[in-house]
């Protein structure tokens, strides 16, 4: 060490006459003093390097050492006299190789010192100092961490080395230049090295080669060309190895890409995998969302099958509102099913996810307008059969790849599983609703023992159960060969009950009757079967379906629905359910049928048994009435022959005139009443032959005209219904019946007037029946005696028996017929005979 101790002046007294670098470092290494050599080698002002620390100035690698090293120094370590070589890099990042001579000096104050003399190293070998600037290149690609990070610090690298430097990409067809310019002239040569795996040097046109093209390799097959001065096929081994570490490292920056992928994708797809089994699956728009979001897609499309061998149609998107209601409102812009049928059928032939070709992403640019480019689907498939396909669109700048499109065959999957989900538990919540409702049915069916009211309930329920429009039932009438409407739903419940079908018609309902299975027309609006009562064009039925009611393999009816919004295909589940339904109706009809058969019985039985003791009752009656009649009668002709002497005899006038007058008339009225309680308890067995009934009312009504003379004279008309079949009756009965029932309402009306008769058929009581209505213009009958008008001896009338009404009353009760009366006091009063049209004949 120099015993002169020097101050801060001296110092830089001491080193500013130097050109070349010289500093001196105090007792910690900071820089006490430097000249402007050494500034300049740095780069930096004066200002920004006294004061600092020496090692700013060093090279990474080396810091620790010299930090050591310098602690060593000041605490008393002996200097080593020999000349060190250091690398000082400037802020220009330029490398530069000095000397160093260092020598102790002591500062003022008795601090260390080192005073450090640079010479700068100019004659350093080209080779040395490229091949120096590609190992620190190399070096540098260790840091890097993508393969864009490589690929830049290689190319900056090279281009500190003194060279020009490019990457090229294979492509599959064509090489293209990263950096967008068009690839050299001679960019054969790339293949060349790149099938070869050696460097190719290029520059025919000079005596030297002028560039190289190396192959890089990695993930991409990358190429680096290579030009400058120091280009030659003797520093081939050099560069080739510069290559192949630019190679591996991109290798490597794509290997930890991957696997930093690999580990996101296994999160993203156990995060879509917990959001699609959750308890209540979510909608598709919102997993197609969550693609997306993964794949950083602007929109997302779901196609799905419809049917076996049908196409695929659009059912669900995200990202393509806009677009359509671009075109809703402008009338033109983007065709979202043409759009999204681009990539649909590529990815329903292949397995895996696809990735748009060069051709398919120039028709998603077009069809879009320019916001789509590139595309990336895959196809769904359910027991091996292909049922859709997912589709996800980004702009041309932002191409999908490979991974993108294994992800999203991934995410298919479980898009499969969430739309099987969804459609099991619809399938469920379906079964359960029918279920349901088939309960519900059975439950109301069960309460319910009339056919009538059983069919109504019915109808009403398949219209809800299997969502169709219209219901309508048609029963077998077995006797007629016919099936006619029983029931509708509710809207079309009265136009229904008039429909009449013969079983041999073509009619639809006519076939499923004698095929006794479902048959169902998809399609009204392309002609066939209709319904043969005009409904089809009444209310615009598009699609029907019929089917049998049968119970123990006998035909009860059929049922017709009807779907009036469109064409509709009928599905074996749906038919398989409404068969189900019917099945339960059918047997709810024969149960009820069962029921009113049963009901009918007792009815009959206890007709039969009313009309038992009645007749009984007429028989004592009858015998009653004959010993009656047997001993009034008797002293009745012997009143009759005196008073008919006395008026011989005594030539009565005046009084005794009247009284003899008075006694005869009553005794008159009483023989009348005898005979009329003789006709009323006599026996009667009705002999029923067919008769032509314009006849017996005309007979009936003539002789009523003759027998009821008024004052006034009274109007008779009839009319009897077209087509009237003949009546089975007994003629002389039912002229007596309607005699007497013409009479009363010719005698009701002293004034005049006109008495109107109708005859014609009615369904009654289940069956056909002839209904006759005689009806007046008298004062009617007082509400409080309208239920006495048919009892015997009761009577209005001064001379009347009071037998007439009651007499009728039981001839129609022996052809199982029926008498009822209606009568508005001051607007007259009609009688209404009823009586079977069918009914087993007399022998004659």
């Amino acid at each position: 060490m120099s015993p002169k101790t020097y101050s801060e002046q001296a110092l830089r007294a001491l080193v500013e006459p130097f050109a070349n670098p010289v500093l001196v470092l105090d007792g910690e290494g900071r820089v006490r003093v430097c000249n402007d050599g050494y500034a300049e080698l740095l780069g930096l002002p004066r200002d920004q390097v006294e004061g600092h620390s020496f090692l700013d100035f060093v090279q990474a690698e080396e810091r620790s050492r010299l930090a050591e090293r310098y602690q060593r120094l000041a605490t008393g370590s002996p200097l080593d006299g020999r000349t060190q070589l250091y690398r000082v890099t400037s802020t220009q990042g330029r490398m530069t190789e000095v000397s160093v001579q260092a020598t102790q000096v002591q500062l003022d104050g008795g601090g260390y010192g080192l005073l450090l003399c640079c010479l700068v190293q100019t004659q350093r070998p080209l080779e040395l100092a490229v091949a120096e600037r590609l190992v620190d290149t190399s070096a540098g690609l260790v840091s890097a961490r993508s393969e864009e990070a490589v690929r830049r610090v290689a190319l900056a690298g090279l281009e500190g080395a003194g060279f020009r430097a490019r990457l090229l990409r294979w492509e599959g067809t064509r090489l293209v230049v990263r950096d967008g310019v068009s690839p050299p002239a001679d960019a054969h040569l790339a293949l060349e090295a790149l099938s070869d795996g050696r460097p190719v040097f290029g520059g025919a046109d000079h005596a030297e080669p002028t560039h190289a093209y190396l192959p890089v390799g990695g993930p991409q097959s990358e190429v680096l060309w290579v030009a400058g001065p120091w280009v030659a096929p003797r520093h081939g081994s050099v560069l080739t190895l510069f290559a192949k570490v630019v190679g591996a490292a991109l290798a490597d920056v794509h290997l930890q890409a991957d696997g930093a992928r690999s580990r996101w994708e296994v999160e993203a797809v156990a995060e879509m995998a917990r959001f699609v089994a959750q308890p209540v699956p979510p909608p598709p728009e919102r997993f197609l969302a969550r693609v997306a979001e993964l794949l950083k897609a602007q929109a997302v499309a779901l196609h799905l099958v419809p049917a076996p061998g049908q196409p695929p149609q659009l059912s669900h998107q995200v990202g393509l509102e806009d677009e359509g209601q671009a075109q809703g409102q402008a009338g033109v812009g983007v065709d979202v099913e043409r759009l999204t049928a681009v990539l649909v059928t590529s990815s329903l032939r292949l397995d895996g996810g696809v990735v748009s070709s060069e051709v398919q992403g120039r028709m998603l640019e077009t069809l879009s307008q320019g916001r789509f480019g590139s595309g990336a689907a895959a196809r769904l498939t359910r027991g091996g059969e292909g049922v859709g396909a997912v589709q996800a669109l980004r702009s041309k700048e932002r191409p999908f790849d490979e991974r993108d499109a294994r992800l999203l065959a991934t995410l298919a999957e479980l898009l499969v599983t969430l739309l099987e989900q969804r459609r099991l538990r619809a399938e469920s919540a379906r079964q359960l609703t029918e279920t349901r409702l088939l309960l519900d049915l059975a439950r109301t069916t069960s309460g319910v023992l009339e056919t009538a009211s059983i069919l109504d309930v019915a109808s009403d329920f398949l219209v809800h159960l299997l969502d169709v429009s219209n219901c309508f039932i048609l029963l077998y009438d077995e006797q007629a060969k016919v099936l006619r409407g029983a029931a509708a739903s509710v809207a079309h419940r009265d136009l229904f009950r008039t429909v009449v079908v013969p079983l041999d018609s073509d009619d639809l309902a006519a076939r499923v009757a004698r095929e006794r299975k479902p048959i169902a027309i998809e399609d009204l609006t392309r002609g066939g079967a209709s319904t043969g009562t005009g409904l089809v064009e009444r209310l615009g039925e598009k699609a029907l379906l019929g089917l049998p009611l049968t119970s123990r393999e006998e035909l009860i009816g059929v049922v017709m629905v009807d779907d009036v919004r469109g064409p509709r295909p009928f599905g074996p589940e749906l038919i398989d359910l409404a068969e189900a339904t019917c099945g339960q109706l059918a047997l709810s009809i024969a149960n009820a049928r069962l029921y009113e058969s049963l009901w009918a019985s007792y009815a009959e039985l206890a007709a039969t048994r009313a009309e038992m003791v009645k007749r009984e009752r007429l028989a004592a009656l009858g015998e009653l009435s004959a010993i009656v009649a047997h001993e009034v009668r008797n002293p009745l002709g012997v009143i009759f022959n005196a008073v008919a002497s006395l008026r011989r005899i005594m030539k009565p006038e005046g009084d005794a005139a009247m009284l003899l007058d008075i006694v005869g008339e009553e005794s008159d009225r009483l023989n009348r009443m005898v005979g009329a309680l003789l006709d009323y308890t006599r026996p009667r067995n009705p002999v029923l032959q067919n008769e032509d009934l314009p006849r017996v009312l005309q007979d009936s009504l003539e002789a009523a005209k003759a027998q009821g003379a008024t004052e006034r004279p009274v109007r008779i008309s009839s009319e009897v219904e077209e087509g009237m079949p003949p009546v089975p009756m007994d003629r002389r009965l039912i002229r007596q019946a309607l005699l007497n029932v013409a009479v009363n309402a010719i005698q009701s009306m002293p004034q005049g007037g006109q008495v109107q008769v109708k005859a014609r058929r009615e369904a009654y009581g289940g069956r056909e029946q002839l209904r006759i209505d005689v009806m007046d213009q008298g004062p009617g009958i007082p509400a409080e005696l309208l239920h006495r008008v048919f009892e015997p001896f009761f009577t209005t009338k001064a001379q009347g028996t009071g037998m007439g009404l009651a007499v009728v009353k039981r001839i129609l009760e022996d052809h199982r017929g029926e008498i009822a009366v209606e009568s508005v006091p001051g607007r007259g009063t009609t009688f209404i005979f009823r009586l079977p049209l069918t009914q087993p004949l007399s022998f004659p």
